[in-house]
């Protein structure tokens, strides 16, 4: 009887160190990554098209367009938001954000094929990233600090100096060579911890995502099963999404570690949290998968979870082949702005002297108009005259402080921002909006490749009129 135990016990011993060798055999299989080199097309050649021309007739358009009315009225003060080149002429970018520990340093690692390699980001259970990390296409391997890529001017990055020094600290650049990163750059961002006050971090954490979040073609907001919870840091995040509820995409990640049951529950719950910070009709969309090296846990649902990875591919590699016609309605996004700023400060400028006597008070008459904006009918006769939507006109209190730090009288009326050789500032800036950069994005539509002398498409290169010569 003693010997049936003994034989008994040795077998149990057996088949629990055989299953626990198959479990570490699972956890080490790494997954097959055809399906994101065919997905993302990255055994093709790079594509011949030489994208060079419209990206620097874009740049022309700006420049001579909208840039001048922007430098005049001083809109960067306002929005902080100063366009460079190096934004004009930069990859698509894809931002992670998200709680500590989801995956978002993992994601980028598996998407890159980085596992075992010498350029794998530092990934564990702890917080792990405390910088903002940017990776990008280069010839060979290296790191780059933050403070020496906001000094480069030919970078999209030189706007973060604003942030000072503390921040650019951690900010860092790693180059590597990769088929991948020649048409995209990825951005890894601290994760969010909720008791962490931002005066911690030592600079403002909210700004530097807003800079981030405004330049995004594609925003990732990761959660894993384990952090469901919205916080105030999560909450303040998800309100500077606004306006760009089209870039972002939920993954709820790590989701072959639960049983379906329990993962359909996990999925009910990540909504029911972020249902009141989405104020859209429709929600974003939602991937529902495990983002890293390793083959799915036994007994899940494998083919949900592959068919998820490759439609997420897929809208990756949508965004890079739609890079210029999102370059370009982004500019004209930013024109638009610019020409709606331009036109207040003109409002604000013709009331103030419309009311202003001999005996006024300059100060005391301004002030009033600022306070006071719908009083004079400031923002409903831009409405009216100018076939502006409601829902792209600033916030009013913005005017407040943007005239406290620039007097009204540093400004022109837009009548006046006119010369014989360049025209009129307004009348450029509406022509770009409605006729050049629409004619830049129908020309690629169309397969064609607009050039700097050829203006068919574009409107450009016109003769400028003699306003003097008699006809």
């Amino acid at each position: 009887m003693k010997g049936l135990v003994s034989v008994c016990c040795f077998l149990s011993v057996l088949l629990l160190a055989i299953a626990e060798e198959d479990e570490d055999f699972v956890a080490t299989v790494l997954r097959d990554r055809a399906h994101i080199d065919q997905t993302l097309r990255l055994q093709e050649d790079a594509p011949t098209d030489d994208y060079s021309v419209v990206l620097q007739r874009l740049r022309k358009i700006y420049h001579s367009s909208i840039k001048p009315l922007e430098q005049a009225y001083r809109y960067n003060e306002l929005r902080q938001h100063e366009i460079s080149d190096g934004e004009i002429t930069s990859k698509p970018m894809v931002l992670f954000l998200g709680p500590w520990s989801v995956g978002k340093s993992t994601m980028i690692n598996y998407l890159l094929g980085l596992k075992d390699t010498p350029y794998q980001l530092y990934t564990g259970a702890e917080p792990t990233t405390s910088e903002f990390t940017v990776i990008m296409h280069g010839e060979k391997m290296r790191t780059i600090e933050g403070i020496v890529m906001a000094a480069d001017s030919a970078r999209s990055f030189s706007p973060l100096e604003k942030f000072g020094q503390n921040f650019l600290e951690k900010l860092v650049g790693i180059e590597m060579p990769h088929k991948l990163l020649q048409r995209v750059t990825f951005v890894d961002t601290p994760g969010i911890i909720e008791n962490r006050k931002q005066q911690e971090r030592g600079y403002p954490f909210n700004d530097v995502c807003q800079w981030f979040i405004d330049r995004a073609d594609l925003i990732f907001v990761v959660f894993d099963p384990t952090k469901l919870d919205v916080g105030l840091e999560l909450e303040m995040l998800f309100r500077q999404f606004k306006g760009r509820e089209s870039q972002i995409r939920i993954i709820l990640n790590k989701a072959d570690s639960l049983a379906t049951q329990d993962l359909m529950r996990v999925y009910g719950a990540l909504f029911w949290s972020l249902a009141p910070l989405i104020n859209v009709t429709e929600p974003p969309r939602v991937y529902v998968s495990s983002f890293w090296p390793y083959d799915y846990a036994p007994d899940t649902s494998r083919e949900l979870f592959k068919k998820e990875e490759v439609s997420l591919l897929e809208d990756l590699n949508q965004v890079i082949e739609n890079r210029l016609e999102n370059k370009i309605a982004f500019i004209r996004q930013h024109g638009i702005r610019v020409r709606i700023h331009a036109l207040l400060v003109d409002r604000y400028l013709q009331t103030f002297r419309d009311k202003m006597t001999f005996f006024s008070d300059p100060e005391l008459v301004f002030q009033e108009i600022v306070d006071e904006p719908d009083k004079f009918y400031i923002f409903k006769s831009i409405l009216a005259k100018t076939n502006v939507s409601k829902f792209d006109l600033p916030n009013r209190d913005a005017y407040r402080d943007f005239f406290g730090i620039n007097p009204v009288n540093n400004f022109k009326l837009l009548t006046a921002q006119c010369s014989y050789m360049g025209g009129c500032l307004l009348e450029k800036i509406e022509k770009a909006i409605t006729h050049e950069l629409p004619g830049l994005l129908g020309s690629i539509a169309s397969g064609k490749n607009p050039n700097l002398t050829s203006c068919e498409a574009t409107g450009c290169g016109e003769t400028p009129k003699n306003r003097y010569k008699k006809h």
